[in-house]
This record gives C-alpha cells, sequence and structure tokens, in this order.
C-alpha cells in the first residue's frame, strides 16, 4: 500500500497531460477553405440547336396516264418550265374519235325525230309516250357523247400546276399504261424545308418562327418560316417532324439538297447562369453553394438553357448571390469559406 500515493500522483499528472488542447487540430478547426467564386448576374441567352434538314419542292408529283395507248405527241422540253394546264402527252385516241362522229350522227336523227314527234303531238297524230320514247333516245346519246368526250380528254396529259419538268422517261410511239412514269413535275418556287427537333423542344416552337440555315457549296445563310409540325411524335426517333417555307431569295436552291438548321428555341433576357463546374448533381435533384457571411449554404436548383461553359438556373437565388465554383467536394453544409478569387464570365 506505500506505492498507492504515487500511483495516484502519476494518473493526475496523466490526466493533466490529456486535457491540454491540441494545438495542431486547434489550427485546422481555424482554417477556412478558400475558393473561388462567381457573383450571379442577369444576361441575355438563347437555346440554339443545329439540326439536319432537307430541301424539297413545294409541289412535286410524277406524271402518269389515267389510260393505256400509244403515245403520238410528247410535248416535254427537259428542264423547262410549263404552265398549269400544258399539253404534255397524247395518246392515240382515232377509235374514240370515231365513235364520237358516230353518236354525233345518231344525235342528229334522233333530234329530228324528237321534232317530228313533238309536231305530231301537237296536232294529237300521236301518243305522248311516243314522244317521251324519242326525247329519251336524245338523252341517252347526250350522255354517251359526254363519256367519249371524257375518254378522251383522259389520253391528253396536261401539267396540273405550273412548274420544271424533269427528265422524260418515255419517248414518242411508246405504248404506255397507267403505271408508266412520264416526267417529273416540280414547283420550286417556294421551296419547302423539312428537319426533326427532339421532342423536348416541341412546345418551344410556333408557326411563323424564323430560322436559318446554310447548304453545302453556297455561301452565306438563307431563312425559311416555320409552316406547321407534325401531328405527332415519331415513336421510333422520339422527334418531332417539323416542315418550313423558305423566303426571300432562294437562287441557286436545289431540291432534294441537304441543309444545315440553326433554330432559335427559347430566349432569356434575364437569365441567371452559373459556371458548370458550380452544379452538384444528386440522386433527386441538383444543388449550388451560396455563400453568405463566410458561410457555405446548399441551395436545389433546376437547370434551364446550357452554354458552353455556363447553365442556367431557376430557385431560390438571385442577382448578386456568391457562388462557389472550385472546392465544392470539400464543402460542408454551413461551413465557413473564403472566397480567395471572383471569377467573370
Amino acid at each position: 500500500m506505500k506505492f498507492l500515493p504515487f500511483i495516484l500522483v502519476g494518473t493526475a499528472l496523466l490526466l493533466s497531460c490529456n486535457s491540454k488542447p491540441n494545438p495542431i487540430m486547434q489550427t485546422n478547426q481555424q482554417q477556412q477553405l478558400k475558393v473561388q467564386a462567381y457573383v450571379m448576374q442577369e444576361r441575355e441567352v438563347s437555346d440554339d440547336i443545329t439540326v439536319s434538314g432537307t430541301l424539297l419542292p413545294s409541289e412535286e408529283t410524277d406524271i402518269h396516264p389515267e389510260v393505256s395507248g400509244r403515245v403520238v405527241t410528247l410535248s416535254i422540253a427537259e428542264g423547262s418550265v410549263v404552265q398549269k394546264g400544258a399539253l404534255l402527252c397524247k395518246i392515240f385516241d382515232g377509235d374514240l374519235q370515231a365513235q364520237r362522229k358516230k353518236l354525233e350522227a345518231q344525235l342528229a336523227i334522233a333530234q329530228n325525230t324528237e321534232q317530228r314527234q313533238k309536231e305530231l303531238l301537237a296536232i294529237n297524230g300521236s301518243s305522248k309516250q311516243d314522244y317521251e320514247l324519242a326525247t329519251l333516245q336524245v338523252n341517252n346519246i347526250n350522255a354517251d357523247i359526254e363519256l367519249i368526250n371524257v375518254q378522251i380528254a383522259k389520253t391528253e396529259i396536261r401539267a396540273p400546276f405550273t412548274g420544271k419538268i424533269g427528265l422524260k422517261k418515255i419517248s414518242p410511239g411508246a405504248y404506255i399504261t397507267p403505271a408508266t412514269s412520264i416526267v417529273t413535275l416540280q414547283q420550286t418556287s417556294p421551296l419547302k424545308l423539312d428537319f426533326n427537333v427532339p421532342e423536348k423542344y416541341g412546345k418551344t416552337l410556333r408557326v411563323g418562327q424564323a430560322l436559318t440555315f446554310s447548304v453545302e457549296g453556297m455561301n452565306g445563310m438563307f431563312t425559311a418560316l416555320i409552316l406547321a409540325t407534325d401531328a405527332g411524335v415519331n415513336e421510333s426517333t422520339r422527334n418531332l417532324m417539323v416542315r418550313a417555307i423558305v423566303s426571300g431569295s432562294a437562287s441557286g436552291l436545289i431540291p432534294g439538297s441537304f441543309a444545315k438548321v440553326n433554330l432559335e428555341l427559347d430566349k432569356n433576357s434575364h437569365a441567371l447562369m452559373v459556371p458548370t463546374q458550380s452544379i452538384i448533381p444528386q440522386a433527386r435533384d441538383k444543388k449550388i453553394i451560396v455563400i453568405k457571411n463566410g458561410n457555405a449554404t446548399f441551395t436545389t436548383v433546376t437547370t434551364g438553357i446550357r452554354e458552353k461553359d455556363y447553365v442556367e438556373v431557376f430557385g431560390n437565388v438571385s442577382v448578386g448571390d456568391t457562388i462557389a465554383t472550385t472546392g465544392i467536394m470539400f464543402i460542408k453544409p454551413n461551413a465557413k469559406v473564403t472566397v480567395a478569387k471572383i471569377i467573370n464570365m
């Protein structure tokens, strides 16, 4: 028991040593994380996308005959412009013309018979039934002549609209059927422009909205106005088909050409932008670190228009907020932070 006082004294000395503050720990607690930051401000931004498109004629059709027959006249000047109603091709109709002459002769006789029956009926020299039968005969022959005229008209293939003739596919004397393609007719003024946009942009498009496009091999930009969108989104590509009408001078543009379309889909004159690296993606949302009075505050935001190095944010943020752009992986909520440098756009 004579060693007990020495044990108690040693224990007291050890406890007194452990209770002294660690100078290294004190230094780490007092040291603040230094970061770079960006002061939020308003600016004008727009969501521009570039997609591929195809130039199309405003009207285009493959010219086919309605009846079969031998071509006797072919009035097609390849590459020329024809007016609506111009005769392009004539099929042999000699047999139909002969039938019409025969019916016209029968009509003359039937009309004379009708006239005599009418005169006899007036003096009670004929019955009303005989007169009605004569009238019926006249009407039947007129109907037959009208049918022959329609058949003759089908032997004349005319331009359905004013447009440019392509390359002819037949020659005079050829026997053609309704399946035979004679030539292609295109109306190239104005031109149409078809392109696809991702479905998320569908709600931002409007009829009459302007866009620009370029064509390989031609200098300068061309303009077009949105005419309409497809009725729905394509289920396989999740894209929406858009059609525009080329405006202004379209000299040199050829239907079928590839076009690079530049479309401004959304514009915000008061956008709040932050550097892309300041966004902290999480499982359900996104956050940024707002530095207020030297304290780090984690704020939930949603993102909008994206640029190369900056992204638009929405949420509990405002102009003048200081946003941490470096060291964000080491900052904890309510941690003390020192702004070492303010970066500019």
